[in-house]
């Protein structure tokens, strides 16, 4: 008991004999700071500590018995532990550059975009132009053209623009915080801030993803049987501007105003009804053909057409006919030596007036009236998917 007392008493009168220190100028500046910024101080971290203690100290398991003397290890025993700590734990980063550059082209887009928050050198790799360029490819390819590209690029200038002005903005905000707050503290608040949001280059083609996958950018492309198939468009394709939707998986089309008509505007536009703009044509100038010298029965083309000269053109699907003083006998046609063309469309019944046009090969022009239609550029299908796609969107009834 008097062992208890003397120890108590030494350890006072050696605490007395500290001297005070006054406190450091940073302390004078640290009572500036508002209650709210000592809530961002993690509570995570004491509980986390809080609890390793308590399993430490309660949770851990104590020998009944407490000796004194050192066990011996044994020589297998040392063995193992020279073994475990001469041999480092291994990471990603330490496979080598061709194995790791493999596995990131193998991992799906949602894989690699969460990659790219494991460390700062994966989130280098990880971005990387020639890493998405092929998912770009695979899941974009269809509908993206340089029409795309092109809108793309003017998106990304004017979010630069309103960058500068937010960034112009946020300083004078600063000189109006520094007069109460500690200056360095809230330049560090928002340099992380500004770090966090860009980040990502917006030119780079992960951020272009990005975009298209969350619908937040609008882009050209070119709809099939718009309208959900309306019989006043079956197997025709016209211009529009279209956004993805990934909870449906389909997309949001809006169709420029047609006359005095306001933009119409159509949902649940599924893939299969799109395609990236095959030629470079604005909807309203008119195509300038040129494979109508090579037109021959059998063709099949694509034809502008629309209802008034204040329409937008669209495409509409068509084929190659015979001459009405032709047989259509292969080894005595000379439709392909006519000037005339004749332009069939079968979706239509025999008798209609959308069922057959002709053209000329030296003079063409825009044709038509008000009654029937403008008629337009042609342009020919020479691939087998594109007249695929057509032969699928075939109407299941013959149109009037």
């Amino acid at each position: 008991m008097l062992l208890y007392l003397f120890i108590t008493c030494l350890s006072f009168l050696f605490f007395k004999t500290l001297p005070l220190k006054p406190l450091p100028p940073w302390a004078c500046e640290m009572r500036l700071l508002s209650p709210w910024f000592w809530k961002e101080l993690s509570f995570f971290t004491i509980s986390k500590l809080t609890k390793k203690s308590f399993s430490i100290f309660f949770l851990s398991p104590f020998p009944s018995k407490m000796s004194l003397k050192r066990k011996p290890l044994s020589l297998s025993a040392k063995v193992e532990n020279v073994e475990e700590e001469d041999t480092p734990e291994m990471s990603v980063l330490d496979l080598p550059e061709l194995v790791l550059e493999c596995i990131l082209e193998r991992l799906p887009p949602d894989a690699l975009f969460r990659m790219t928050g494991v460390c700062t050198s994966l989130r280098e790799r990880c971005r990387s132009d020639h890493l998405w360029e092929k998912h770009m490819k695979q899941k974009w390819g269809s509908v993206i053209g340089p029409a795309a590209y092109r809108e793309w690029q003017w998106h990304i200038a004017s979010k630069t623009d309103l960058v500068d002005v937010k960034q112009g903005k946020q300083k004078g905000l600063m000189r109006i915080l520094s007069l109460g707050w500690p200056f360095s503290w809230i330049r560090s608040r928002v340099d992380d801030h500004s770090q966090q949001r860009c980040s990502l280059p917006a030119d780079s083609i992960m951020s272009w993803y990005l975009a298209l996958e969350t619908g937040r950018f609008w882009f050209p492309a070119q709809v099939y049987n718009r309208e959900n198939g309306h019989v006043g468009f079956m197997l025709s394709c016209y211009d529009a501007e279209i956004s993805y939707d990934p909870r449906t998986d389909t997309f949001q089309a809006r169709y420029p105003p047609h006359g005095r008509r306001a933009v119409a505007i159509e949902n649940g536009v599924p893939w299969e009804r799109l395609r990236a703009p095959p030629i470079e044509t604005p909807p309203h100038d008119l195509h300038m053909s040129d494979c109508l010298n090579e037109l021959q029965p059998g063709d099949h083309i694509e034809i502008q057409w629309r209802r008034n000269k204040e329409f937008p053109y669209g495409w509409w699907y068509g084929v190659v006919g015979h001459l009405e003083s032709c047989d259509g006998n292969e080894n005595y046609c000379l439709c392909h030596n006519s000037d005339t063309v004749v332009l069939e469309f079968n979706q239509y019944t025999h008798g209609s007036r959308w069922r057959c046009t002709n053209i000329s090969r030296r003079d063409h022009r825009e044709e038509g009236n008000e009654a029937d239609g403008f008629y337009g550029g042609i342009r020919k299908l020479r691939t087998k998917e594109e007249i695929s796609t057509w032969k699928r969107l075939w109407p299941t009834e013959v149109l009037e």
